[in-house]
């Protein structure tokens, strides 16, 4: 019943939506999820790690390495070795310089060691998946399950660029086969994800709650993802209590965790709680543990806070300051910065930035399509006028199954022009039944007021 919104229009459009949404209203209220949301405790179980200094600890394993490298130059293994710890700092700052050392470095193992040699091979498959080059990440991690049918990781790749192309079925097909043979923390977790982006609330959260029972005490940071994961699926459907819950429990897991610092401080700012948001932002951006990666997101927050404050001096400097974060990299287009820099552009609301967002939406979907890069598109489209193809957008967001009130409320404004009401209304129906929280505080900050 829960995965009913994939929807498939085909004579009379309107009657199938009026069903869809129609049963969806009735099968999924926030009083039924109410007992799936909020009677798990997700308390950590394990003492939290001593030490949060991961670059400064990454640092050490290059160290290490390197002299490993110095005295066997011809180990191709230490040298897959010193690729994996490269890609972990890439991922730890964001720095492209990381991924490309990376890859250069998984590249010589290869040299060294051309057979039997998957540390290497993924190391290539997920700078592929950090570049959105999801069809070579594909090609390599089907490689490596050549040799190794059971590699977790390799299956994890499959999943998530299955999920960035919108193949949802095939990132669902994944993920089952790997749950059923590991069914570990990260295994249940991206299956959740999956189910999230197909609808399918109840066994996202059967999945969810899964993962955190078999976390282990030495995947921290894995666990301080999952909750943060299940706190911003908490808070789309308005479950404000569930979502803090476990936005704390992770930041006691990682007190400096920036996923779980910006989610909190944008379910402050949905609540109106302006300064404790500010002060979560400011966390981030002045942390040492995780330089330059979410710099600009912590800025864009602040933007934001300081626009619904009213403060439009304020948001124009902290706007500005963001995306100057965005110019000085140079991996804008390599790594895949387009949709965030675009709804930057969006949010600060000038139109002479439009030309720019579309363009930049128009290269994103040349390499995924997923729910938010379709719907951000959708945001463009809407903001220049071009509502049939918005409402083509949004529909291939609605088909895939995805619940999501700023979706349905887009949706909802393009039927609206294009004087559809029976279809708008419905829309703005399954909003409300989505997230009965969604205010106008939301819509603002969503593009949706204009």
């Amino acid at each position: 019943m829960l995965s009913i919104l994939k929807f498939h229009f085909h004579n009379d459009r309107h009657q199938q939506l009026f069903w869809g949404i129609g049963i969806l209203i009735i099968a999924t209220t926030l009083h039924q999820l109410q007992p799936l949301l909020s009677s798990t405790p997700y308390d950590y179980p394990f003492s939290p790690p001593n030490k949060t200094d991961i670059t400064g600890q990454l640092e050490q394993e290059l160290t290490f390495h390197k002299n490993r490298i110095r005295q066997t130059p011809t180990d191709g293994l230490s040298q897959a070795a010193l690729a994996s710890t490269y890609l972990k700092l890439a991922r730890a700052t964001g720095d492209a310089n990381w991924y490309l050392l990376a890859e250069q470095s998984a590249e010589q193992s290869l040299q060294k060691l051309p057979f039997n040699n998957q540390g290497a091979q993924l190391v290539k498959a997920k700078v592929a998946e950090a570049r959105h080059d999801f069809d070579q990440a594909i090609l390599l991690s089907n490689q490596v399950l050549v040799t190794q049918p059971y590699s977790e990781q390799a299956q994890s790749i499959l999943i998530t660029a299955h999920l960035g192309k919108g193949n949802l079925s095939k990132a669902q097909a994944v993920a089952n086969t790997l749950v059923e043979r590991v069914p570990t923390l990260s295994a249940l977790t991206l299956r959740g994800l999956v189910r999230v982006a197909q609808g399918q609330d109840a066994e996202a959260i059967r999945d969810f709650e899964a993962a955190l029972k078999a976390e282990e005490p030495q995947e921290a940071g894995s666990s301080a993802w999952t909750r943060t994961l299940m706190g911003r699926f908490y808070a789309s459907r308005g479950d404000y209590q569930a979502a803090r819950q476990l936005y704390q429990e992770a930041l006691e897991i990682l007190p400096r965790y920036p996923l779980a610092l910006v989610h909190m401080a944008a379910l402050d700012t949905r609540q109106g709680h302006y300064r404790s948001a500010q002060k979560l932002y400011s966390q981030v951006f002045t942390s040492q543990d995780y330089p330059n990666v979410w710099d600009h997101v912590a800025l864009q927050g602040m933007a934001e806070v300081a626009n619904l404050q009213g403060n439009q001096a304020d948001a124009q400097q902290f706007w500005q300051q963001a995306e100057e974060q965005f110019r000085q990299h140079q991996d804008l287009e390599t790594f895949g910065h387009r949709r965030a820099l675009a709804q930057l552009l969006l949010a600060r609301g000038d139109a002479a930035d439009l030309p720019e967002a579309l363009e930049l939406m128009e290269a994103d979907l040349k390499v995924r399509q997923d729910a938010e890069t379709l719907d951000t598109y959708a945001w463009v489209l809407m903001r220049l006028g071009r509502w049939q193809e918005a409402q083509q957008a949004l529909q291939k967001v609605i088909d895939q199954g995805t619940r999501n009130a700023v979706i349905f409320y887009r949706a909802g404004f393009v039927e609206q022009q294009l004087e559809n009401e029976s279809a708008a209304s419905q829309y703005f129906q399954a909003a409300r039944s989505t997230d009965p929280t969604f205010s106008q505080r939301d819509r603002q900050l969503w593009g949706l007021n204009r």
